[in-house]
């Protein structure tokens, strides 16, 4: 059902509204669009990234409650996304510096071609009956996101295929015959738009029971209780809050401003973390102009917090 301001849900714990949206649909006019939504999302002070593509839209935004749901009520006024489907969590700040709307070849980049989830998609499963499919002998779980994301949170005796990015997958599948020995696969991302692609790559290439999260893990996290979770950690976000848990909480994750890799309070307790400039995991990996511009870049941060701004490389 198509939601609109005066029928919109409430809005998740804290002053700001995150919404992570994608839809897939026959899009020809995405280039002519891209304008008008960036002045809607300008005039409403949201901002995050949304990409557009002949496929559809994807991408999380954020701002304050009533011009989320404007940008939302926007969108869906569109014929291609009167069917758009987002899923909301709450921010105590802003979690993005500013408002992108960029043109792509995809919303998400497998790099495959001729893979179209409107024609060919593994079976949706409710986050209320995922635990009984993953807990199947018969299934085999995967996780199509990127190491750095599993490297935090991954759900109960899924196989993690270490991919740098989402391009890596179908090779992955290519160099894992064992992945017939099973009859069912079960898969699952973020939000669910991976899984859109990586399930129609896996019917088109033989295999023919195919699951995936409906919702992603946001989902998963928002509508099962953590007494009943068969979900380890947290959840990679891409924006400022980096993690969430149960509930759609904020984890207690940070990132490194040098590797981007999502940081626990163990990893910053460590004497090779320095912030802004190194971490547990990229320590001894950049070169010594490499550190002095990071350490330059972490005192203007250090300055404009002192006066009470934000730095744009924070």
């Amino acid at each position: 059902m198509t939601q609109t301001l005066e029928n919109a849900p409430a809005a998740t714990d804290g002053p700001f509204l995150v919404a992570a949206l994608y839809h897939f649909t026959p899009f020809a006019r995405f280039r002519d669009f891209r304008a008008p939504l960036q002045a809607t999302c300008d005039e409403n002070g949201v901002k995050g990234t949304l990409l557009l593509a002949h496929e559809g839209i994807n991408g999380t935004i954020a701002g304050p409650e009533e011009g989320l749901r404007r940008v939302l009520a926007f969108l869906r006024a569109q014929p291609e996304f009167q069917n758009l489907e987002h899923k909301e969590s709450g921010a105590a700040k802003m979690p993005f510096l500013r408002m992108k709307v960029r043109l792509k070849k995809e919303i998400v980049t497998m790099g495959v071609e001729n893979i179209d989830p409107l024609k060919v998609v593994g079976t949706y499963v409710e986050p209320k009956d995922w635990n009984a499919l993953i807990s199947d002998p018969d299934t085999i779980v995967i996780d199509t996101r990127n190491d750095y994301e599993t490297a935090i949170g991954i759900f109960k005796g899924a196989v993690d295929p270490n991919t740098k990015t989402f391009r890596e997958f179908p090779e992955w599948v290519r160099q894992n015959p064992g992945l017939h020995n099973k009859p069912k696969l079960a898969m699952y991302c973020t939000g669910g738009i991976r899984c859109e692609k990586a399930t129609a790559f896996m019917k088109e290439n033989g295999f023919d029971e195919v699951y995936h999260l409906k919702g992603g893990i946001l989902k998963y996290l928002e509508e099962v209780p953590p007494e009943e979770s068969l979900w380890e950690g947290a959840c990679f976000v891409f924006d400022e809050r980096v993690s969430i848990t149960h509930g759609l909480n904020q984890g207690e994750h940070t990132l490194c401003h040098a590797c981007r890799y999502p940081l626990t309070p163990e990893d910053r307790a460590s004497p090779l973390f320095e912030e802004g400039v190194s971490c547990p995991h990229c320590h001894g990996t950049r070169s010594a102009a490499d550190l002095e511009r990071y350490r330059e870049r972490q005192r203007q941060i250090a300055l404009a917090r002192k006066r009470g701004e934000r730095h744009m490389g924070s």
